[in-house]
């Protein structure tokens, strides 16, 4: 599933995420999501502070413009790493996108 900047998502109700020491861990509640090896799956900071963001009721670019606000990272590096992470969190199932 490809995802743009006008994606809306939400984390899936096929997993549970919890912040455990300052980590955030992704657990599948059901088989077949996340990789085949590892049953948990982690995201580092950034990926926690997207994570956060997807709420189901903003889109991917006013996530970005928010996080230009936020950080002093160009614009395009911060598209590309919040459209990679929706996308990959979409593949695994962890994500789905809000209706």
């Amino acid at each position: 599933m490809k995802v743009n900047l006008n994606s809306v998502c939400v984390p899936s109700d096929k997993i549970v995420a919890r912040e455990i020491e300052g980590e955030l861990i992704i657990v599948p509640l059901v088989s077949g999501i996340g990789d085949m090896e590892d049953e948990l799956f982690t995201l580092n900071d950034t990926g926690k502070e997207i994570w956060e963001m997807l709420d189901g009721k903003k889109n991917l670019k006013i996530i970005v413009d928010e996080l230009v606000e936020e950080f002093e990272a160009p614009r395009v590096e911060i598209e590309k790493d919040v459209l990679g992470l929706a996308e990959e969190l979409l593949k695994r199932g962890m994500l789905a996108e809000a209706t």
